[in-house]
């Protein structure tokens, strides 16, 4: 857990020293910046907010740039980089283990079980978790979240395969291509897409195996949230609007609202995509995080030895806006 710490730290420091035009300072221009984790459809209900218009109505503009990674995105919000970051709590875990100064606090919670799938070279119709045994698999960074779940899937059907850490995880499916490994692990529309192109077939929902985690959030520093608690509030409720617009449309016409985000991609793979996602029962529909489940991302992360220690729910988390923006959309 010491090697995640210096990595966020050490990317922090990078960051803190680009060139000044290559990071604006926060909130000079009203604009909110927010560092996505990877771009993927398994975000749908983030980009539909801004494409449906959602964040226009709360007064907000946002700013959307790759981490290439939840160590990444989480270096950007704590070298001022971003404003807020999108990825897995993990990151806000290490950072609070390792002591901040200006903690970044978990405030909303977007997606609730592992949203990649296990691509292989073969079709495997009949595809089951055994066949994984003594087999090669790509399946992210070490001490991120998208490993660990696929270490607890693993653990959870007493198979023993070897998992690859050493590739970067937005290079997992260029590696998988050149001849690495078995199996990768590809989120939406990377999956479909890799398919519809013949290079490889996917054979499982990693979040039907690992079950409900908090997956990726929303997280910032404590002095921007209680700075800008209206672009906080304002976020929460655009994302929840887009949730539920999500879930109360079918798969095409939300495919084609996703499609300007998603330059090279056919409509029909992002249709699969999103029903996909739709499938596996992706997105959470009230934004807290509940306490059970952070318990039990913690409990995964412990049993893949990268906790040090356990945090409290109350020292990282924040509930109260979240909830509240979910009751009055809801018409609670």
């Amino acid at each position: 857990m010491k090697n995640k710490l210096i990595c966020i730290a050490a990317a922090a420091a990078l960051a803190a020293a680009a060139p000044l035009g290559l990071i604006s300072c926060a909130g000079e221009d009203g604009t909110v910046r927010i560092n996505e984790v990877t771009h993927s459809v398994f975000y749908a209900p983030l980009y539909l907010a801004e494409k449906l218009g959602y964040f226009e109505e709360e007064g907000i503009e946002i700013e959307l740039t790759n981490g290439g990674g939840a160590d990444a995105t989480m270096a950007a919000v704590l070298s001022g980089g971003a404003d807020i970051g999108f990825c897995g709590p993990e990151a806000a875990i290490y950072v609070a283990i390792g002591g901040s100064n200006d903690r970044p606090m978990v405030f909303g919670q977007l997606t609730k079980r592992d949203g990649s799938f296990l691509v292989g070279r073969t079709a495997q119709p009949d595809f089951e978790w055994s066949d994984l045994e003594g087999k090669e698999i790509l399946a992210g960074r070490k001490g991120g979240v998208p490993a660990m779940t696929f270490e607890y899937a693993l653990a959870e059907r007493g198979v023993e395969a070897t998992l690859n850490y050493d590739v970067a995880f937005n290079m997992m499916t260029a590696a998988f291509e050149g001849g690495v490994a078995d199996y990768c692990t590809m989120f939406e529309p990377g999956a479909s897409q890799y398919e519809a192109e013949g290079k490889g077939y996917i054979v499982a929902s990693v979040g039907q195996q690992s079950g409900e985690v908090p997956y990726t959030c929303f997280m910032a520093k404590s002095s921007y949230i209680e700075a800008h608690p209206d672009k906080i509030e304002g976020l929460l409720r655009a994302v929840t609007k887009a949730i539920k617009y999500v879930n109360e449309t079918d798969a095409a016409t939300v495919a084609g609202e996703l499609l300007p985000y998603f330059d090279g991609t056919t409509v029909q793979a992002l249709e699969i995509s999103v029903k996909n996602y739709k499938e596996i029962d992706a997105w959470v529909t009230d934004m807290a995080m509940k306490e059970s489940a952070f318990e039990r991302l913690q409990d995964i992360i412990e049993s893949a030895g990268e906790l040090e220690r356990r945090v409290d729910f109350d020292d990282l988390v924040l509930t109260e806006t979240a909830h509240a923006v979910y009751e009055q959309v809801y018409g609670l």
